[in-house]
C-alpha cells in the first residue's frame, strides 16, 4: 500500500515538474499564466457566482491543457524528427490552431462573465 502511495506522489511530481517546464519553456504559457492570475483576481474582485466561476475554470482549464497537448506534441515530434516535415508542419499547425480555438473560446467566456459586472462600473 506504501508503494502504491509512493507511486501516485511522484506522478504529481512529474506532472507539476511538466508544468513548470510549461511556463518556463513557452512564452505563450506565460501569457496564460497572466490571464489566468488577471481572470482570477477579477473574479475576487467582482465576487463572481458559482456559475460564473465554473465558466471560468473551464476556460482556464481549456486554454491550459491544449497549451500542454500542444507543447508535448511540438517536443515529441522534435525529437522524432528534427528535419522540417511537411506532416509533422501540418500536425503542429493544427495543435497550435487547438491552442487558439481554446484562448478564442476563454476569451468570449471572459467577455460573457465579466461584461455585466464591467457595466456595473460605469454607470
Amino acid at each position: 500500500m506504501r508503494n502504491v502511495f509512493a507511486r501516485r506522489l511522484k506522478s504529481f511530481a512529474y506532472a507539476l515538474r511538466g508544468v513548470a517546464q510549461l511556463v518556463r519553456t513557452q512564452p505563450n504559457a506565460r501569457v496564460h499564466l497572466l490571464a489566468t492570475v488577471l481572470a482570477c483576481a477579477a473574479g475576487f474582485y467582482f465576487s463572481l457566482g458559482r456559475m460564473e466561476w465554473l465558466w471560468l475554470i473551464v476556460a482556464i482549464v481549456l486554454v491550459w491543457s491544449a497549451e500542454a497537448f500542444n507543447t508535448a506534441l511540438e517536443e515529441l515530434a522534435d525529437a522524432v524528427h528534427p528535419e522540417r516535415h511537411p506532416g509533422i508542419g501540418r500536425a503542429k499547425d493544427a495543435a497550435a490552431a487547438a491552442v487558439l480555438i481554446a484562448a478564442l473560446g476563454a476569451a468570449v467566456i471572459g467577455v460573457l462573465v465579466f461584461a455585466p459586472h464591467l457595466a456595473t462600473l460605469w454607470q
